[in-house]
């Protein structure tokens, strides 16, 4: 098949984890002998043309019209604020993008792609502007969060665009089985919903692989001595990441567990807060931050390094971080409560228990857990031992990619009898 792939971020611009999956699974697609045309946003720095390990890119240079937005867009969009640039870059990106894959891709070169998919609101306007114009190509809405989870009440605009997606395409294919659940509830078409599960690259995350050394630096670096437990935290620092509440779980950790050091990884708008929530809850020396997104190789030593992660997130529809330190052997207390599909990728009890399962919006029930990992290391251990096996067993990129281009075949044959595209 020929596949066309609109996604706004694709490496090497990375912002979370659309981005990694968006390079993981178009290589997969490559190696299983699909074409790949991915449309992406451009930073400004990146070239408008590509071919990247077999995946060809194309990335349209922006323009800035935000100024103009005022004279025509609703208040809902004007309420950005300084953000509105944002919005000007996702609104140009999907225009353009738009017509580059109509005018050029389609219509000029006649390359006749199988399938369109595109990935979140942050490329609906382009998913559904090509059905218009092409409505002969299947198309698939890939659904990894909403508005209203990631915003709560948030955008009227955004919330619209992603309804009136997931009416205008052929299938939708979302992460766990909780977000089905969770849009089914929001009134989305559930005879349109798949639910395909994200992966991990088990090679590239295996713990027998990181030097001992750097791993070593890695603790150096936060000052953290071998008889210290270090706990992980990588993740949007924002209110449904549960932040706020693992640095309030912390004094009631450090109580039982004196010697813990928390290292958290990320950007958000919880910065300052969680810096000065530590601060006054006389945590602070115990609470090591970086505020930055940081490259693949230097988070896989960071897994390494630790002796638990813990994704405490009230909102997370898969969450391709928790994935990565079980792949890393590391034992993981993560939110279960809510549309969290965490609860799908960690065993909570049994033989194949590979983490512990809590409350993200309880600090205490956080804090539960973090104890009962730190308090039985040889259990700790064996879960994080377990959790590569079903790393290994459920979640690899072959797999998602197996199951992803099922859903893509059968879409193909449903609209093999159309008539041919004019």
């Amino acid at each position: 098949m020929r596949l066309a792939f609109l996604v706004w971020e694709y490496p090497p611009m990375l912002v979370g984890g659309l981005g990694t999956y968006a390079g993981y699974i178009t290589r997969e697609f490559v190696k299983k002998g699909h074409d790949v045309t991915v449309l992406s946003l451009n930073p400004g720095n990146l070239p408008t043309r590509e071919v990247t390990q077999g995946v060809e890119v194309h990335r349209p240079k922006l323009v800035n019209i935000s100024n103009v937005f005022p004279l025509f867009v609703t208040d809902d969009i004007i309420k950005w604020g300084p953000q509105i640039r944002f919005f000007n870059d996702v609104l140009v990106y999907n225009v353009l993008s738009t017509a580059k894959f109509v005018n050029q891709l389609e219509k000029k070169l006649k390359l006749e792609h199988s399938i369109v998919a595109f990935h979140d609101w942050l490329s609906a306007l382009s998913g559904i502007s090509i059905k218009n114009e092409l409505p002969r190509i299947p198309s698939i809405f890939h659904v990894h969060s909403t508005e209203w989870g990631r915003s709560g009440e948030g955008s009227r605009i955004i919330s619209h665009l992603e309804l009136e997606a997931s009416r205008s395409v052929d299938r939708i294919i979302t992460v766990s089985y909780a977000m089905k659940d969770d849009l089914e509830k929001h009134g989305w078409p559930s005879d349109k919903i798949s639910v395909v599960w994200n992966g991990i690259d088990i090679d590239t995350y295996d713990p027998a692989k990181a030097p001992v050394e750097k791993v070593k630096e890695i603790r150096k670096f936060y000052e953290i001595a071998d008889d210290e437990n270090m706990l992980l935290f990588i993740g949007r620092l924002t209110w449904i990441k549960g932040i706020a509440n693992l640095i309030q779980a912390m004094p009631d950790v450090l109580a039982e567990h004196p010697k813990t050091k928390l290292v958290i990884l990320g950007k958000g708008e919880q910065q300052d807060y969680i810096i000065e929530l530590a601060e006054r809850l006389g945590i602070k020396k115990n609470i090591k931050v970086r505020y930055e997104f940081i490259p693949e190789d230097e988070r896989i030593l960071h897994y390494a390094a630790c002796d638990a992660a813990v994704f405490p997130s009230t909102y997370e529809p898969f969450g391709i971080v928790c994935l990565e330190a079980m792949a890393m052997e590391k034992p993981v207390v993560v939110g279960a409560n809510g549309v969290v599909g965490f609860r799908e990728q960690v065993v909570p009890s049994g033989p194949d228990q590979c983490g512990i399962h809590v409350n993200g919006n309880e600090p205490t029930d956080i804090g539960w857990g973090i104890k009962a990992m730190l308090g039985n290391p040889g259990d700790a251990k064996r879960w994080g031992i377990n959790g590569r096996r079903r790393a290994e067993k459920y979640f690899t990129w072959e797999m998602v990619a197996n199951q992803t281009l099922e859903i893509y075949s059968k879409l193909v044959q449903s609209n093999a009898d159309h008539v041919p595209r004019g």
